[in-house]
């Protein structure tokens, strides 16, 4: 596995998540003390599903994140390029009406113009390879008018907390890594974070990506954020 703040290759991410498949949606729940289910219920109500639209969630997994729009009447894509998460989505959410899974790279979507409504992509742009390239595949897949909801690791803006959330990625994160049967996951998780714009950086690449209206708001005191655009057309 290459270093998350140096290189992704995205074949080595794949297969990383390909082995953490099974386990990814206990994993997540562990590893941030079931704050996800929280972040997963903003994103739900700041994308505001309507029934009749069309919603793609990219970098969607096991479709957990995917369910609720569909739920809401959407016409809902749950998108991933980990071929070993789609086929546990497809077993687990069977039967979601609304819902279909597809296999497809973030830097080369395989959705006509304007195809969506709204994209969503949680916790899932800092993986790809290249940030800018993907921010401008979404839009181009989204009507215009649509909009776009990424909810992301970030940077506490308080100085103190800065530094314990750092802290624990510096050294609480590599020590789980010594006993897991999956290293690799927990490391990439450390650099891919340390290595993460902040708030304003990542606005600032949205918009110059084409985005309008662009916003954030923070959860959890800023370790995650939610980024906010619409596709002016």
């Amino acid at each position: 596995m290459t270093r998350a703040s140096l290189d992704k290759q995205p074949a080595d991410v794949a297969a990383m998540f390909d082995r953490t498949a099974e386990r990814y949606d206990l994993l997540n729940t562990l590893m941030t003390g079931a704050q996800d289910r929280r972040w997963r219920h903003e994103v739900v109500k700041a994308v505001d599903a309507k029934p009749g639209e069309r919603v793609l969630d990219l970098a969607a997994g096991t479709g957990t994140s995917s369910v609720p729009f569909a739920e809401a009447g959407a016409e809902t894509v749950a998108c991933d390029f980990s071929l070993g998460m789609l086929r546990v989505g497809v077993k687990r959410q069977a039967g979601v009406a609304g819902l279909r899974f597809v296999a497809g790279d973030a830097l080369k979507l395989p959705f006509g113009d304007g195809s969506f409504d709204a994209v969503t992509i949680s916790f899932g742009l800092r993986n790809v390879a290249d940030t800018d390239l993907a921010l401008r595949e979404l839009r181009r897949v989204t009507a215009p008018g649509g909009r776009l909801l990424v909810c992301e690791v970030s940077h506490p803006p308080n100085g103190l907390l800065a530094m314990g959330h750092k802290a624990h990625l510096r050294y609480g994160l590599p020590m789980l890594a010594r006993v897991s049967s999956n290293p690799d996951s927990y490391r990439y998780l450390a650099e891919s974070t340390l290595a993460w714009p902040g708030q304003e950086e990542l606005a600032g690449r949205i918009q110059r990506a084409g985005w309008g209206k662009v916003r954030w708001r923070n959860l959890t005191f800023g370790v995650v954020a939610m980024h906010h655009a619409v596709n002016p057309g």
